[in-house]
């Protein structure tokens, strides 16, 4: 395997559209990185570029030490699979996996055990005779995956590969393209859009917006130590909330929403005493809002009084929508009782899990 290294990329596209911009990324040897950010955010371009699909407008890209900027993409030894799969639709499974190696010139006995190789690790033996057109959507995202792996590449590079699937499917082939890496110990890059096949798949997650990298961290790290607002806010489901309030001192300092006020927890107040009489924001999560607490409200815990506008029953859980005042919240609470719309919740935010932002650059006040 090999690792990736991209120094100082961008991409420019006809008309002076920046797609990535200044981008610098270390992919090691066999990790599992994963790009995501919401569409038109540079993702794809990011990944087309390593594979040589897309020319950078300038930056340097190195694979296993070599620079690779002006080398073909069938000379990169990377293997991606697409969104739409890209199978041929008049051969069969076998020739389809099979058809870069023949266009490799390997030996015939050694395109066999590959392709039956491939085809025993994600279970489709008996489908090697088949035409895509008669084959699932999962199948077919199996026959695709397949294809790359009996390349042995250097680099697996996944283009939004289960967007197209079901949802019960999209969690089964995670599962499954989550077992893979760890049998074959291979680099792999891989793009989505969908934040929890990011957070469940990666080693290390890049967080894009406008073809800016905004974070590179492990899972954990982003959720609970995001470095601006729209990271805080894209990690996570349901989304953090995000509440306006003023910075007050009276004897302590305090947050003030209109509705509510709260006391500031300790391990901030010095870096919001600069905020004294201004606006913050602050960003508590679904899971951080409870119904019912042990004890009395104090340091820890707010107590906010609230109107349920829609309910969603989970099953071991309840995701309720309220507002007070007019901030808008979104609760997940572990309960199963029946909370009815339009009726009045008092509900707890926990301050030990709230994240601060300023207001004008929406930077993480730390």
């Amino acid at each position: 395997m090999a690792d990736v290294v991209l120094k100082n990329v961008s991409k420019v596209f006809q008309g002076g559209v920046v797609a990535v911009d200044e981008a610098s990324i270390e992919v090691a040897d066999r990790e599992f990185l994963v790009l995501v950010g919401p569409s038109g955010c540079g993702k794809s371009t990011f990944l087309r570029m390593i594979a040589g699909l897309e020319d950078a407008t300038s930056g340097e890209i190195y694979i296993d030490g070599r620079r690779v900027d002006d080398v073909a993409p069938k000379d990169r030894d990377i293997a991606m699979v697409f969104q739409n799969y890209a199978l041929y639709p008049h051969m069969s499974v076998y020739e389809n996996m099979a058809f870069g190696l023949k266009l490799r010139k390997y030996p015939k006995e050694e395109i066999k055990a590959r392709v039956n190789d491939a085809a025993q690790i994600l279970g489709i033996e008996e489908l090697l005779d088949r035409k895509p057109k008669a084959l699932s959507g999962g199948q077919r995202q199996r026959v695709a995956v397949g294809r790359a792996i009996v390349r042995k590449p250097k680099v697996f590079l996944f283009d939004e590969p289960l967007s197209n699937l079901d949802a019960k499917l999209r969690v089964q082939m995670r599962t499954e393209i989550s077992k893979l890496h760890s049998r074959l110990q291979a680099t792999m890059v891989y793009v989505t859009h969908d934040q929890i096949e990011a957070m469940t798949m990666g080693d290390r997650i890049v967080v894009l917006k406008d073809g800016l990298i905004q974070q590179v961290a492990d899972p954990m790290t982003l959720y609970d130590s995001p470095v601006n607002r729209f990271v805080a806010g894209f990690i996570g489901s349901p989304a953090m909330n995000f509440i306006e309030a003023k910075v007050i001192k009276d004897g302590g300092l305090y947050l003030d929403e209109g509705t509510f006020r709260a006391n500031v927890p300790i391990r901030v107040e010095k870096a919001l005493e600069p905020h004294v009489d201004k606006d913050v924001i602050f960003g508590v999560r679904p899971e951080a809002i409870h119904e019912k607490i042990s004890g009395e409200p104090g340091d820890h815990w707010v107590g906010i009084k609230t109107k349920v506008e829609v309910v969603e029953p989970m099953g071991n859980e309840t995701i309720i929508y309220v507002t007070t005042g007019n901030t808008p919240i979104v609760a997940r609470l572990i309960t199963r009782r029946d909370i009815k719309p339009d009726s009045d919740i008092d509900l707890f935010l926990d301050m030990r899990r709230v994240q601060f932002f300023d207001p004008l650059d929406e930077k993480t006040i730390v």
